[in-house]
Parts: structure tokens; sequence; C-alpha cells
């Protein structure tokens, strides 16, 4: 069997401990792990199998003999060190937004345009497309295959560990305070998480009137799908959730579908959880957490004299699918490809999930 050699920049952060947990859970054909951070957590170690795995300083020389790079770190080093990570031979596949707009950068969700991309150059830099662009599309990839998407209005539930480890500290500590009987006060947000839903603290564009978030999901999806008119309508917020972004999305399609074509569709995604209409639950933040599916329910489709308009309820975990997870999947995608006989395959590490 063939095997790589991967290293994880930004190991010690929410989305590279969960790489590093998806590797060790899967078993993937990995000949050697390294793990790389910044010079405060160089020297520590973390668990991995059987034992522990040193973290190493994230220097361009460290990326010496390594197959395929996930960066787990901000813009910031990404921009730093991607591309001479990339000089070396290395593929690497980004997490974060420094490259995901780039002119000849694939930006990719295997199971949405994964087919369409050629991953047979070395020392490539691909990009992991922001959590909430992947959780939407994930939903929507089937339906735009099916009957094309027109018009997106979606709303984001975003839960704080999307802005890191500091995200569930804040949550944590200020809901703490409130049960001891203390008014809710900012500590990492702009406002309040605790007992609070804010808009997203991304930059406001000023002509536009949109957040940073809300603009990454509009031009995201739009390279994604090849569709540069896709009209995307985002309202991205925060909410006191620990794990897990929900998003409600009525999407416009070009044809018109009846509910029960819209669920045939959905229901043989590999990648999404579809779950019954009627039933007395549906997806919700704590249900879907840990898992690696995209939780699907309500759906809903009326058909008016302007279109098919079809609604849907979407959980999805913003640290796995939405980061880890499809970047891990990403670089089989890339290893399969370029083993020619190679028994290897996506399919291999399909997403998996907890039973409803």
């Amino acid at each position: 069997e063939h095997h790589y050699r991967v290293a994880i920049v930004g190991a010690t952060g929410v989305v590279g401990h969960e790489a590093l947990k998806i590797l060790e859970d899967r078993g993937h054909p990995i000949h050697q792990i390294v793990a790389m951070g910044s010079d405060r957590s160089s020297g520590t170690r973390l668990p991995y199998g059987d034992g522990e795995i040193p973290v190493i300083r994230s220097v361009p020389d460290a990326f010496e003999d390594i197959d395929i790079a996930l960066f787990c770190a901000d813009s910031t080093t990404a921009l730093e060190l991607a591309p001479a990570a990339a000089a070396r031979g290395v593929t690497v596949i980004d997490n974060s937004s420094a490259f995901r707009m780039g002119a000849g950068i694939p930006l990719v969700i295997p199971e949405v345009n994964g087919r369409g991309v050629d991953f047979s150059r070395s020392g490539q830099i691909i990009a992991n497309p922001n959590c909430s662009t992947i959780i939407m599309l994930v939903a929507l990839g089937p339906i735009h295959r099916a009957f094309g998407l027109k018009q997106v209005v979606v709303s984001t539930y975003q839960a704080v560990s999307g802005a890191g480890r500091s995200g569930i500290v804040a949550l944590r500590g200020e809901t703490a305070s409130v049960a001891a009987g203390h008014r809710p006060a900012p500590s990492h947000f702009p406002e309040p998480c605790a007992m609070n839903v804010f808009t997203h603290e991304s930059d406001l564009d000023p002509h536009s009137g949109l957040n940073g978030e809300e603009l990454k999901m509009i031009h995201e999806s739009r390279k994604i799908l090849g569709d540069t008119q896709l009209r995307i309508l985002p309202t991205c917020v925060r909410v006191p959730v620990e794990r897990v972004h929900s998003q409600s999305i009525t999407a416009r399609l070009h044809r018109h579908a009846t509910r029960e074509a819209i669920e045939s569709v959905l229901g043989e995604t590999s990648a999404i959880d579809l779950w019954p209409r009627n039933g007395p639950r549906h997806p919700t933040p704590l249900g879907a957490s840990g898992t690696d599916r995209v939780s699907v329910g309500r759906v809903r489709v009326e058909s008016t004299d302007q279109g098919c308009d079809v609604s849907l309820w979407v959980c999805g975990d913003q640290l796995r699918k939405g980061a880890a997870l499809n970047a891990i999947q990403v670089a089989d995608l890339v290893w399969s490809r370029r083993l020619s006989g190679s028994d290897a395959s996506p399919a291999r590490f399909a997403p998996q999930t907890k039973q409803v």
C-alpha cells in the first residue's frame, strides 16, 4: 500500500486537533505525521495513536520530505509558509482565507466540485472553503446539479468555536458569570456571547453593508459552482452554541421540483444525513456535533409564479466537515488520483454519522 507523509500546521488549534483526531480514527495510510506550531507551542507533545508526537516550529525547512501539508492556521501563517512549502514540492491544503479567491487556486468541496479539479501538479496550493460555505453547498450541491440554483437566501447561526478555542473559553466564562448573577459582558467578541445573539464580528464592507463572512459565502459559492451570476443573500450571526453551525436556507430553482424529488437527491448524497420530514425531531447543533455528515431537515417546497422555492434547515460540524474533514478528504482525493493503479479512494473515508 502507498503511504504518504503529512504535516499539520497549527496542530495545537481546534481545527488542527480535529484533523489529528480524524487521521488517527480513520487509519489513513500515513508513513509519517509531523505536527507544526508556533514558537510558543513548539516542544509540546500531542497524543496520537498509542503515543505522542512532538510539535516542531513551523519554518520553511520543516517541509522537506513532506508530501501533503494541511494548514490549520490563520491567513498570516498561510501567506508566509504555504508558498515556501509548495516550492519544495509539497501539496498544500489551506483552511484559511488566504488563497481562496486566487486565480488558479482550486477551491474544493469534494462532493460538490471535486471531479472537475486538476490535482496532478505537485507543489500545488489548494484552498478549503469557509466553513459556512461548505455546510451550505453540501446541502445545496445535489439540488443545484438536478434543478439549478437561481437564488439563495441563507441565515446562519454560527457557533463560537468558529472563532477558535478562545471563543469556547469566552462562552463558558460568560455563562458562568451570568449564572452567578452578573450581567453579561463581552470577553472576546464585540458583544457578550452568553445569552445573546449578534451579527458576525467580521468587518463590514461600507459599500455593500455585508460583513466579511457574508462576502465569503457569496464569492466562494460562485467560484465553487462556476456561476458568477448566482444571487446569494446571506445574513451571518453568532449564537451561544459551542460547536456546529446551523443554517436556514431558501433556494429558488431554475426548474420546478416536488418535495419528493428534492428529498430523493438529498438522500442519495453520502455527505448528507437527511432527517424524516414528519418525524418528531429535527437536526440540532448538539446532535450534529462530532459527526461528519451535514444534517438536513424540514424540507419544504413551494411553487409560485416566480419559480420553485426550496427551504431547508441544516446543521453541520464546522470543525469537521466545515474544516478538518473536508481538507483531509481533499488530501485523499489528491493522493488517490496521483497513484495510478492504486486502490486508494475517497470513498474509503466516506463520512460517518450518528444514527438518527
